[in-house]
């Protein structure tokens, strides 16, 4: 199999300007080398990168620096959507001149079609689509097909199909001023584009029609339409307006319509695509009735012509999806069109957090493998439904451009890829250095971890800061914070059962100091910024496994590595060989660090960031849909996320979840 690049031989439309960081601060550190090397190896057509950077020492800016430097269109990729929407900001801010968009699951709930024979039990599909992250997946094809200056940030789910970029790019009609145009031809147009008429409630994908005036919504717009003036069968005038002020804000020379959706597929292929979706049903009814599988048949049968009928009628039909071999035009086990061939050929892809989201690209063919194969062995879905996946690992290796790995502990398949060469950012802009780690015994004259902790909480908070302690399940943590609030500390937990927004309040109101101590298993990680942490408390630390492996402690001692004061102590009975080498590398990195305070004469400074303002971006990320929503418990199918799921985006058959 050879990756398919389809032809970018199109006019862009917008064209785009230069990339340029806005900021106040300058490259510090260990960043302008940092920023040099990378840069030198993207020059040199190397393939494979990774920037080795601590907690606090700037790799989101050291990554807008490069993409300045290079000036070419690049991909963000972060493993879940809570990661993708604080990336999605600070690029915002960084380039507020350039296109800066954002690509993950549209969905705010999402229950995938399955079936589980042992208890002969079918599980229809249920979801609930964000129309504001919808709209924004749309702008951002958009903004890759027509912009030279554009930036995605992307969750996993970008490995995930969608319409071929030949269609999407081909589905599109212009309208100039002065053009000649009948506006029943342009109606026409826009109705292949599934855009739908409506004159009375005027929403995004859709247009309304008053005399010589056409109002259009384009898909990719939150606040801004188009107002279409004919005189006759000529466009006299177009201008934007606010559709709910209704206040002209710009005139416009043309315009380029694109399909309200990704998978609008033109009739003659739909035709097609039909004819083949027939053949293929009855090679299988063939197949079923040989074996004796008369109800799978039977099951089959009906359900495969219900959604022929209702692609005939309308061109579409519920999980239409499931046809995309035939829809796109691939071959049987072909990968289907994702958002990597809409990629230009410069493009460059910076994967962040690397050790966690590498992992989890590979993950996720199997889980969605294993689920669609039971539907199609017991009749629900064609055997083709399988070919409607994310990407195998190795189809996403082929496609990627240059990759730019990005984490504080980088994986071994990332390193493997570089012949273990990395480049790394260890001195901070702020100077400061790395936490001391110190290991304490479980039990010791007749005192035991939990009652040292709860000494170092207080104490930790007599200065004026916070503490995070870390345990192994949900239930010790939930039991250590009602004994912690029985001994008089102010203490709150969070584990995977909080939704996303009430994790953001819980570590606003520990950094404004309303509780002194919060208590996690696996999400006091990655993305954490807690500048008033002081302390740190790992229990249990020889309990060798995921939750106390190298990466995971290397993660969570860098949660204190923001506040000069700061502490960590490990509590175990040994010294396990991840334990070594994790205080190993950060005794390496302290060491460095020391070493050039004393050098250049650097005093390490703890920088509190405002609290009020990061209150005020998440709130408005929340607003717009950027952020996964809370589950509601009460509606039918959806229980608690299993631990560590939210995390990996696992897909765990008739549990409701947020989609990365």
């Amino acid at each position: 199999w050879m990756p398919h690049r389809p032809e970018r031989n199109w006019e862009k439309f917008e064209g785009g300007r230069k990339f340029r960081v806005e900021s106040k601060y300058e490259p510090a550190g260990d960043q302008p080398q940092a920023i040099s090397d990378l840069v030198g190896g993207i020059k040199d057509n190397e393939i494979d990168q990774v920037l080795l950077g601590v907690t606090g020492s700037g790799k989101t800016f050291t990554m807008a620096k490069v993409i300045e430097a290079v000036q070419r269109p690049a991909l963000i990729l972060a493993h879940n959507k809570t990661l993708a929407a604080q990336l999605y900001g600070e690029f915002k801010a960084f380039f507020p001149d350039n296109a800066v968009e954002y690509f993950v699951s549209y969905y705010d709930y999402y229950m995938p079609e399955a079936y589980v024979p042992r208890t002969d039990t079918y599980i229809e599909k249920e979801s609930s689509i964000n129309e504001a992250i919808d709209r924004m997946r749309h702008s951002a094809t958009r903004a890759i097909l027509e912009r030279d200056d554009v930036i995605i940030v992307a969750s996993v789910s970008c490995i995930y199909g969608i319409g071929s970029v030949e269609t999407y790019s081909a589905m599109t009609f212009e309208l100039s001023q002065g053009e000649a145009r009948d506006p029943r031809q342009v109606a026409a147009d826009l109705v292949a584009l599934q855009y739908k008429r409506n004159d009375q409630a005027f929403g995004r994908g859709t247009f309304r029609m008053k005399g010589d005036t056409m109002d259009v919504w384009p898909v990719h717009q939150e606040d801004r339409a188009w107002k279409i003036s004919f005189f006759g069968d000529e466009v006299e005038a177009i201008t934007e307006f606010d559709p709910l002020t209704g206040k002209q804000t710009r005139p416009m020379e043309k315009i380029k319509v694109y399909a309200n959706s990704h998978y609008v597929t033109p009739r003659p292929t739909l035709n097609q695509a039909v004819e083949s979706i027939k053949e293929e049903l009855r090679q299988t009814l063939a197949s079923m009735n040989q074996k004796g599988k008369l109800l799978e048949a039977q099951r089959l049968e009906q359900r495969t012509q219900f959604d022929i009928e209702m692609m005939m009628a309308t061109g579409s039909c519920a999980g239409i999806e499931n046809y995309s071999r035939y829809l796109t035009g691939r071959r049987a086990g072909e990968p289907p069109p994702t958002l990597f061939e809409y990629l230009p050929d410069n493009a460059l892809v910076f994967v962040d957090e690397s050790h966690q989201t590498i992992p989890q690209i590979g993950a996720m063919f199997r889980g969605d493998f294993n689920r669609k194969f039971t539907l199609s062995e017991f009749g629900f879905r064609l055997p083709s439904c399988l070919d409607n996946r994310p990407l195998k690992f190795d189809e996403w290796e082929k496609m990627r451009p240059q990759t730019v790995h990005v984490s504080a502990t980088p994986g071994p398949w990332e390193l493997n890829q570089t012949g273990g060469v990395f480049t790394e950012q260890i001195i901070r802009p702020t100077h400061l250095i790395d936490p001391p780690v110190e290991v304490r015994p479980v039990y010791k004259d007749n005192a035991n971890q939990v009652d040292d902790c709860i000494y170092e909480v207080k104490e930790t908070a007599k200065r004026g800061y916070r503490s995070l302690v870390t345990t192994l399940t949900k239930k010790m943590a939930e039991q250590l914070t009602e004994h912690m609030t029985e001994m008089g500390v102010k203490v709150r937990y969070m584990h995977s059962d909080i939704d996303t927004i009430e994790r953001i309040e819980i570590i606003r109101d520990l950094r404004l100091g309303k509780f002194d101590c919060l208590i996690g298993i696996n999400l006091l990680r990655e993305g954490l910024d807690i500048p008033e942490c002081a302390f740190v408390g790992i229990l249990d630390a020889d309990k060798e496994g995921f939750l106390r492996s190298e990466t995971s402690l290397i993660q969570t001692i860098g949660r204190a590595a923001r506040n000069s004061e700061a502490r960590v102590v490990l509590y175990a009975d040994r010294i396990t060989g991840s334990m070594e080498r994790a205080m190993a590398e950060t005794a390496r990195r302290r060491a460095r660090q020391e070493a050039h305070n004393a050098e250049f004469g650097h005093t390490p400074t703890t920088v509190f960031s405002g609290v009020k303002d990061v209150l005020e971006g998440v709130t408005s990320k929340a607003a717009q849909g950027l952020l996964p929503k809370g589950r509601d418990p009460n509606r039918r199918g959806r229980s608690n996320t299993l631990p560590g799921m939210e995390e990996a985006g696992a897909d765990y058959i008739g549990k409701g979840h947020n989609l990365t």
